[in-house]
């Protein structure tokens, strides 16, 4: 399959120091010079489910690294986060954290695909999970009966992400209690704030991970992203009603439609994963587009300047090759 020079496959870089490839971002480790450690963060266009890459998406490290701006931007007053800079639409220039060794994930209703998600385990027929109780007669994608936190922990070396209780957490010694009960709290307010601010454009936000970290001070802070379509489940709300009333998936601007179609053909956490259709990688591009515009009521504007991506993001990054 021929790549578009439009699509950020990967970020390597040789100029830059301290390379680390994550699922998604490709990130390199600014030597501290006196302003601290800094990390630069290349969102690629790689799409990740299952622990795996499953495809290359167009534009989608832009939409991503600019949702996440936009909603920084909006919610420092309830954490600050990790930014510096934006060198380019698919940077950002942060601080250096130590990332929390637990993975945040607030869900607002009965939804998932994956191995850990509420859905999944409560058609195995399980009530009780991630320390919570969860009721008998809920259906696919219901609204729970209040936002929930779904802490897992965080995978290694190709392991699975694993479930924990906040009981957990501070009894295996993850985090001290003060600690998470910090975390959970923002954690709750920050999806609250997402829910509202989503639904006044006319979308609903299911549910979303997040990333936190603490810096050289040990406060806490935000990384990573913050309520992109990667991190985050959306729905439109115009068409949630009708579709679970009928028991339909609703209509989105996640990655589930790629997660389904590849979940319906093979086990995705053993399987070599099939090769992703060509018309379903454009539509999923277009989604992630309109998701953009959808979330942050701006128009979406593919930054086509150099020959390619990651030729403009060497030209942008190239006064950092030297700090």
């Amino acid at each position: 399959m021929t790549v578009s020079p439009r699509t950020l496959t990967e970020a390597v870089i040789p100029e830059l120091p301290n390379y680390y490839r994550g699922k998604v971002r490709d990130c390199y480790d600014l030597p501290d010079t006196g302003v601290g450690e800094r990390r630069i963060l290349i969102a690629s266009d790689r799409l990740s489910a299952f622990d795996r890459i499953l495809a290359c998406i167009p534009w989608k490290g832009q939409v991503l690294t600019q949702i996440a701006r936009h909603w920084f931007d909006r919610t420092g007053d309830i954490c600050p986060n990790h930014v510096l800079a934006y060198p380019d639409p698919n940077v950002v220039i942060g601080r250096k954290l130590e990332i929390l060794p637990v993975e945040v994930v607030v869900r607002g209703y009965l939804a998932g695909t994956t191995g850990t998600s509420v859905l999944t385990m409560y058609k195995q027929g399980v009530r009780q999970m991630y320390g919570h109780t969860l009721p008998e007669g809920l259906r696919d994608n219901q609204a729970l009966p209040a936002p929930i936190i779904t802490p897992t922990s965080k995978a290694f070396d190709g392991g699975h992400d694993e479930p924990l209780t906040a009981a957990e957490i501070v009894g295996q010694g993850l985090l001290p209690k003060a600690l998470w009960d910090q975390v959970a709290e923002v954690a709750l307010a920050l999806f609250e704030r997402g829910q509202t601010a989503a639904a006044e454009r006319g979308l609903i936000l299911v549910d979303t991970k997040y990333e936190f970290g603490l810096d050289a001070e040990g406060k806490l802070r935000i990384a990573d992203e913050i309520h992109t379509p990667d991190s985050s489940r959306y729905w439109k709300a115009d068409g949630y009603a009708a579709a679970f009333e009928v028991g339909a998936r609703p209509p989105s601007f996640d990655k589930d439609v790629i997660r389904a179609w590849v979940a319906a053909r093979c086990d995705p956490y053993k399987d070599d994963i099939p090769e992703i259709p060509g018309d379903m990688i454009a539509q999923t591009s277009a989604v992630y587009m309109d998701a953009f515009e959808a979330i942050t009521g701006q128009t979406f504007v593919p930054d086509e300047s150099g020959d390619s991506v990651l030729e403009r993001i060497r030209a942008n990054l190239s006064p950092w090759f030297t700090r």
